[in-house]
């Protein structure tokens, strides 16, 4: 089963109230400067190198558009807020001194409602660099510590390099907390928000996720970071329905963002049993949950719950519009590529949306949350006009290439993919289960131009390495769609196609 957002969100909306955009108030022209902040430093003195500042918050008020203040080694524990706005092309910057690591430190501070260590609210222009933000914990209910927060009018907010582990709420029955939380519910659409390079571990989410872009967000991307070792949903893109519930309908969903070449793993229930109880594998390592315009491409998604998800938990807002391409995905507890409702409970669904040239290899280890075998591909409710071509789904003996669970949903195309297992291929098509190839593709209309029973080659199964060897039956036999679609580069960032083929799965 999967859990979405803590009702107990509901509060963010008061907790987070708009304000006038703050913006700093200096010329255009001036020569930025480098500010620096020491634990051995004193807010009387000037902040230069020499003379450092002591605290982070003091420093940033002095700051000014596109100047820099780099903090020395050492633990911080204050909660760090950032007072104003920089300029375009003139950011303010909050950086790491080169070679040194400073920790934002929440273990002396008390959570309360919803609380970050680091707060962007109302700005723009701003940089954070290389900082770790760890041991920020409660046991309360209604409360959530989160790492980074990220919410009302901002705009043009680069997280880069840092480091966000050991946020946890330890409640057994309301437990929710964030690493990084960026939610659009200002009075405009919240854009250009970047994160990368960063790390996200040892996490304790309850209901909640572990990086979330939700609401009237426009353009973000979540680019060559790593997620690992927590006990709910790796990053979400979603619907502001139960975040922002007062939000416009129309633009109340993240979207236009680019999720690519991350690494997500371990990401899964079982890190707390005492919350979530045994045999709960409900986690998925990329999910769009009611956002769309998103691209998730080049991640590596492995020892999850699930590995990724383009799914609705929402009865106003569909996944929509959103490609899943040139991924690795495998050894996850329950499915793979996961589309459709949240099971007999929403409407939503999953529409317009493409799953191209992935590598799924061996997921399903356990039955689903009824007892069955997900499959590599889930398809449950309301799937609608989707399009799963080049896949390469090498499936476990027991397991099953596609589910698609009810026959609600339409003109679906699944097509030009290469089946492959050591046991007895399967697929179940509107509760039907087939094990004869051209029955099943009677049946669903489906895969007229897919192979079954063809190996593809696979560099190493043991490490495993999804890579496709040079003699592969999956070397230049998909279809190409188009650039858009297809998109430029491979799971290693080389050319998707070569001399105007492409090949099946995520590597050319």
């Amino acid at each position: 089963m999967i859990f979405f957002l803590n009702p107990i969100a509901l509060l963010v909306t008061g907790l987070f109230a708009c304000s006038k955009l703050k913006i700093a108030d200096e010329a255009s022209d001036r020569k930025a400067r480098s500010l620096y902040v020491a634990l051995d430093g004193n807010d009387a003195a000037n902040g230069a190198a020499g003379t450092p500042f002591r605290t982070i918050n003091y420093a940033l008020g002095k700051a000014l558009a596109g100047d820099t203040v780099f903090v020395r080694a050492g633990t911080y524990t204050d909660r760090v807020v950032f007072p104003k706005s920089g300029l375009l092309g003139k950011h303010i910057t909050l950086k790491a001194y080169p070679g040194e690591r400073p920790l934002i430190d929440g273990s002396l501070t008390t959570a309360t409602g919803w609380m970050a260590m680091v707060n962007f609210a109302n700005v723009r222009f701003l940089t954070i660099d290389g900082f770790d933000v760890a041991h920020f914990h409660t046991q309360n209910p209604g409360v959530d510590p989160m790492g980074i927060s990220i919410t009302g009018n901002c705009r043009d907010i680069d997280i880069k390099n840092c480091n966000v582990s050991d946020i946890k709420s330890f409640h057994l029955t309301n437990r929710s907390a964030h690493a990084i939380f960026v939610l659009g519910n200002g009075t405009e659409a919240m854009r250009n928000i970047n994160i990368t390079g960063c790390t996200v571990h040892d996490m304790q989410t309850g209901t909640s996720e572990n990086v979330t872009f939700a609401g009237n967000v426009d353009g973000f991307t979540f680019t060559h970071n790593k997620i690992y070792d927590t006990e709910n949903i790796g990053v979400i893109v979603a619907g502001g329905d139960n975040l922002h519930p007062n939000g416009d309908i129309a633009t109340n969903y993240a979207r236009n963002g680019v999720v690519s070449d991350n690494e997500v793993y371990q990401v899964s229930m079982t890190k707390s049993t005492n919350y979530w109880g045994l045999n709960n594998y409900g986690a998925i390592g990329i999910y769009v949950c009611g956002g769309a315009g998103t691209i998730i491409e080049r991640n590596t998604v492995y020892n999850c719950d699930r590995g990724i998800g383009l799914v609705s938990e929402s009865n106003q807002l569909s996944t929509n519009t959103c490609i899943v391409r040139n991924n690795f995905v495998y050894n996850c507890n329950r499915t793979g590529i996961y589309m459709g409702d949240y099971l007999n409970f929403t409407t939503g669904g999953t529409k317009n949306c493409y799953v191209v040239n992935n590598t799924l290899f061996n997921n399903n280890k356990y039955p689903g949350h009824f007892g069955e075998i997900e499959g590599e591909i889930r398809l449950t409710e309301n799937c609608t006009n989707n399009i799963i071509r080049n896949n390469i789904i090498y499936a476990r003996p027991t397991d099953v290439f596609i589910h698609k669970y009810t026959a609600t949903g339409s003109d679906n195309t699944i097509d030009n993919n290469l089946y492959f297992t050591t046991g007895t291929a399967k697929w179940i098509w509107n509760g039907t289960e087939y094990t004869d190839y051209n029955a099943y593709k009677t049946a669903s209309g489906q895969d007229a131009n897919s192979t079954v029973g063809i190996d593809p080659l696979l560099m190493n199964l043991s490490t495993p390495d999804l890579r496709i060897q040079s003699g592969s039956p999956a070397k230049n036999s998909g279809a190409v769609i188009s650039e858009a679609v297809n998109g430029k580069t491979d799971i290693d960032n080389k050319p998707r196609t070569e001399s105007g083929k492409i090949s099946k799965g995520a590597q050319q």
